[in-house]
């Protein structure tokens, strides 16, 4: 009998076959390569990044400076989040939401994407089924799959302004649907879900005993008449198969700092404290005292910000419709634009048909110098993702440059 093989570089796995099944996150990867290319002197606009374009407020970076010459902050502290800013997270739940929890209700995290991914590790068992409207944002069917579970995705368009419906969610249920994820304002479509939808959705999750996690992170970006509401207030009896995940990122310009947070029944947030223990432990104290700034202070700055983005929202649906072969829905939240560029596909531009968006994407940013984010990474190809978080001289600049180079199309 021989000795055993000894594993080589083209036989062993070296990466587990979960975490290998993860794809990169494609906003960030745009945004990376857009800076790469600017890095190298040419003159790239993105629309890929999903984050506001200004400062974060000086009150709040002043309570950072202060905190770093607090000797309390250097140390451990509580895994679920600081006492204090876990109370002030309640108290302005119910100044923005109308939502009544208690601290013991809410755990800090780094940032929205680690309340997305404990969230779903806390809820889910292997092949539990989580209704996911598409298009939908790039982690979370990464963040279910991680947990173990399976996602069912449910399709939707600019025909019905990206909205799921009650006949949709019934048809796609099945014995073992345990959660619905909603995501209302919506990335990446800026969908806005009216109350009377929400309060149906609401109903039918209650009456199948689903469980709802909703993310709520664009809350304060909503324009015109059009507002947001929290689906556990509509239905209250949801309240405790509800899990609503928000964050300073958004509202604040603090994308960088990294709070996010989760709100829910306080069996599921002592649970995800345990997993989070062992995980990352507490989130950095200083970040945390300027989120207890944020969320404590006016909301004076969202404004400003809000008053800027509409402006820049009008005028990129505005200029985006114009450009023959593109259809741009009006978004009502968030600060993005979903246009379909399906009727361009197929069509010659400089030599080359781009037969998906992905392929169109990277011809605008090869000929126009413009970073786009295509609708596969939303599970809806044909389409693109741009945010309009950025200055108004390069929003009519990349616009200007797409609609020169898309009307060659032929």
């Amino acid at each position: 009998m021989g000795a055993p093989e000894t594993p080589t570089a083209s036989t062993e796995t070296r990466v587990s076959a979960r975490v290998d099944a993860i794809a990169e996150s494609a906003t960030l990867a745009v945004d990376s390569k857009a800076k790469a290319l600017k890095a190298e002197g040419r003159p790239v606009i993105g629309f890929g990044a999903g984050e506001p374009d200004f400062a974060t407020p000086e009150p709040i970076v002043r309570a950072a400076q202060e905190a770093c010459a607090d000797t309390r902050n250097h140390r451990y502290s509580p895994a679920a989040g600081l006492p204090e800013l876990r109370e002030a997270i309640a108290t302005k739940t119910a100044r923005d939401s109308d939502y009544v929890v208690q601290p013991s209700q809410v755990l800090v995290t780094n940032g929205g994407k680690q309340a997305v991914y404990q969230t779903f590790a806390t809820l889910l068992d292997p092949g539990d089924e989580v209704l996911l409207p598409a298009p939908y944002w790039t982690t979370y069917p990464e963040a279910i799959s991680l947990a173990g579970g399976a996602t069912v995705e449910i399709p939707t368009d600019e025909s019905t302004g990206y909205l799921v419906t009650l006949e949709q969610l019934e048809a796609a249920r099945t014995p073992r649907t345990k959660v619905l994820l909603f995501n209302s304002p919506s990335n990446p479509t800026g969908a806005v879900y009216p109350p009377e939808r929400i309060a149906e959705i609401g109903r039918w999750a209650v009456e199948h005993g689903i469980w709802v996690v909703t993310d709520e992170i664009y809350e304060h970006l909503v324009y015109g008449d059009t507002r947001h509401v929290s689906m556990p207030v509509v239905v209250p009896e949801l309240a405790e198969r509800c899990v609503v995940l928000n964050g300073v990122a958004k509202t604040y310009a603090m994308t960088g700092w990294r709070i996010g947070w989760m709100i829910g029944p306080n069996d599921v947030i002592k649970a995800a404290a345990n997993l989070q223990s062992h995980l990352s432990s507490n989130v950095a104290n200083v970040s945390q005292r300027a989120a207890l700034e944020a969320v404590s202070g006016s909301l004076d700055a969202v404004a400003e910000m809000r008053a800027a983005f509409d402006r820049r929202r009008r005028t990129i649906v505005e200029r985006l419709s114009a450009i023959p072969g593109v259809n741009c829905p009006e978004p009502q939240g968030a600060f993005y634009v979903y246009p379909s560029v399906k009727e361009l596909l197929g069509k010659e531009i400089r030599g080359t048909r781009p037969r998906t968006s992905a392929e169109l994407a990277e011809v605008i940013l090869e000929h126009a110098e413009v970073a786009v984010v295509p609708g596969e990474a939303f599970g809806t190809p044909g389409y693109f993702r741009m945010s309009y978080a950025l200055g108004d001289e390069d929003l009519a600049e990349g616009v200007r440059r797409m609609g020169e180079l898309l009307s060659e199309a032929r």
